[in-house]
């Protein structure tokens, strides 16, 4: 059982070892006890001396003993170097520790490469004041993403101690996710479960697979919600958390998502539409048409059930729309 002191300015806390973590790497004990998010972290703080084992600054890899005491003391978060920037949100909750936001498509989460500003952290920047630190710098806690143009539901940490709960949410698969997505063809059953392993494809780096060498255990599950004979329109619930989970899982079981520019060829399947009004219908869709639409995970501060829900997006809601009609 771990005990945790907490000092004044609660970044101080202090850990005994159990006879049943003897014989454990300090790493990885440290990265169990929630005071970090990752493993990274917990390299960091111990390269930057904010970790001690009976007094002694120690290395990442070294084994524990039964009684060794460790001390945490996180050092004050660095300030941001990134711009906050005054962009709308569609801010769906929010109070001390939390943020739900509903994403529109075309946003970038993170800022990375070329991608320095207008993203959701620029944005949270400027509408929020209090930030998460966890990472050693004052930011948004971003705990999960979606791609640039997948939209809709995300739920944002301010707090150190709401970003540790939310990620050992997410490790422990706690967090309950459900997508509204369109796929070309006609599904032969009402509902499924994708059970393939994904790992980074095997040629082209940039891009995932179910043929990795290394893929890692990935579960879907899909139910079928409306039909228009050449596309269906589906709603996915995501046990795992892989990259592209959504988009690479349909594309490997032949029903690729409708204006998904990476996995399935989509612009090719539009065009090979004979009916006229449905390839014009699904021209429409100039993104992924994969949208985030229910949120459901416990508060992690006050243990609250949350859930949240989001409608589809003008896009998607007008490319269902007129394949409807065509019937």
């Amino acid at each position: 059982m771990k005990k945790k002191m907490t000092s004044v300015d609660d970044r101080e806390f202090k850990f005994s070892v159990s006879p049943s973590e003897s014989g454990e790497r300090l790493d990885i004990f440290l990265s169990k006890k929630g005071v970090f998010v990752t493993r990274s972290q917990v390299k960091r703080a111990i390269d930057e001396g904010q970790v001690r084992v009976n007094g002694a600054e120690p290395k990442p890899a070294c084994r524990l003993k039964m009684g060794d005491m460790i001390i945490v003391r996180r050092g004050e978060p660095k300030e941001c170097d990134l711009a906050p920037e005054e962009i709308p949100l569609d801010i769906i909750y929010e109070d001390s520790h939390i943020l739900v936001v509903n994403k529109p498509y075309g946003m970038v989460v993170h800022p990375a490469g070329g991608n320095r500003s207008g993203t959701l952290v620029n944005a949270l920047l400027f509408h929020c004041g209090d930030l998460s630190g966890i990472g050693g710098v004052k930011r948004p806690g971003i705990v999960h993403r979606l791609d640039k143009d997948t939209s809709g539901l995300m739920v944002v940490a301010k707090s150190d101690e709401a970003h540790i709960g939310l990620a050992r949410q997410f490790k422990e698969h706690l967090v309950k996710k459900t997508y509204r997505v369109i796929v070309h063809g006609d599904m032969k059953e009402e509902e499924g479960i994708i059970d393939l392993s994904i790992g980074r494809h095997p040629v082209d780096r940039k891009k995932m697979s179910t043929n990795s060498r290394r893929g890692k255990e990935s579960l879907t599950r899909w139910r079928v919600e409306e039909r228009y004979n050449i596309a269906t329109l589906l709603s996915v619930r995501i046990e795992t958390g892989r990259t592209h989970q959504i988009r690479v899982h349909l594309n490997a079981i032949g029903y690729p998502v409708v204006g998904d520019a990476v996995y399935g060829n989509s612009k090719k399947r539009i065009e090979a539409v004979k009916d006229n009004v449905r390839r014009v219908a699904l021209r429409k869709m100039r993104r992924q048409a994969l949208h985030s639409s229910k949120f459901c995970f416990h508060h992690p501060i006050t243990g609250d059930l949350m859930e949240f829900s989001s409608p589809l997006p003008d896009d998607m809601a007008q490319v269902c729309h007129e394949l409807r009609n065509r019937g």
